[in-house]
């Protein structure tokens, strides 16, 4: 006679499935959002210029100031002497580069053909303004210094400044988003090769754990 599993154990498999049912259910909620939304806004910007206006920023010096986003924003989110201005280059700095993804898709800086591309010009362009912002700011003179400093040294030392791309001489303003069309990303053989794998992986990974929590426990 089959030993009938125990009350407890039920309880407690019931519980993990209802969590890995939940999650499954908001993950798929945010990947059917996640295109709806570019395919409504679109790509490029709408003209809005209604907000602060941010230069351009060639392509080369783009690439120098990538790896650089994670130290300026940290200097910006430690600033003390904020004013307005200020906070909405940061806000569009940080709310652009989630637009793009958090500048984790291939190419994103490096190929002017990828779709994450211009917005990737836009969120950079921003973490620049942000940077000589506080050169403004009398109490982040000198860690601000000290970092454009090595920036600006790497510039010349690459001659990077004088490369450019199609999206180089593009301006961009803190109230126009820039977002990669849907169209473009399922184009684009590199940007549609990594979410698809990323997709396949967290299928995966649910379809192991949801076989893993169905396994009756040993009595």
């Amino acid at each position: 006679m089959a030993n009938p599993s125990h009350p407890a154990h039920d309880l407690v498999r019931g519980k993990r499935l209802h969590r890995s049912g939940a999650l499954l259910a908001a993950l798929c909620l945010v990947l059917s959002c996640w295109p709806t939304v570019l395919a409504a806004h679109g790509g490029s910007s709408s003209g809005n210029q209604t907000g602060i206006p941010i230069p351009s920023l060639p392509h080369g010096e783009m690439a120098v100031i990538a790896p650089y986003y994670g130290r300026i924003v940290a200097l910006a989110e430690n600033a003390s002497d904020t004013d307005e201005t200020f906070r909405r280059l940061l806000n569009f700095a940080q709310i652009q580069r989630a637009y793009c993804l958090w500048g984790m898709m291939p190419g994103s800086v490096s190929d002017e053909e990828s779709p994450f591309n211009e917005c990737s010009h836009a969120y950079l362009a921003a973490a620049k303004a942000v940077l000589l912002h506080m050169r403004t700011m009398k109490n982040e003179t000198a860690p601000v210094g000290d970092l454009v400093s090595e920036i600006d040294a790497t510039l010349v030392h690459n001659n990077l400044s004088l490369i450019l791309c199609k999206f180089s001489g593009e301006s961009f303003n803190t109230a126009d988003m820039i977002r990669p069309k849907l169209t473009d990303i399922i184009l684009h053989a590199r940007s549609l090769l990594a979410i698809l794998s990323a997709l396949l992986a967290t299928v995966a990974g649910l379809w192991l754990t949801a076989r893993a929590l169905r396994t009756e426990p040993r009595p």
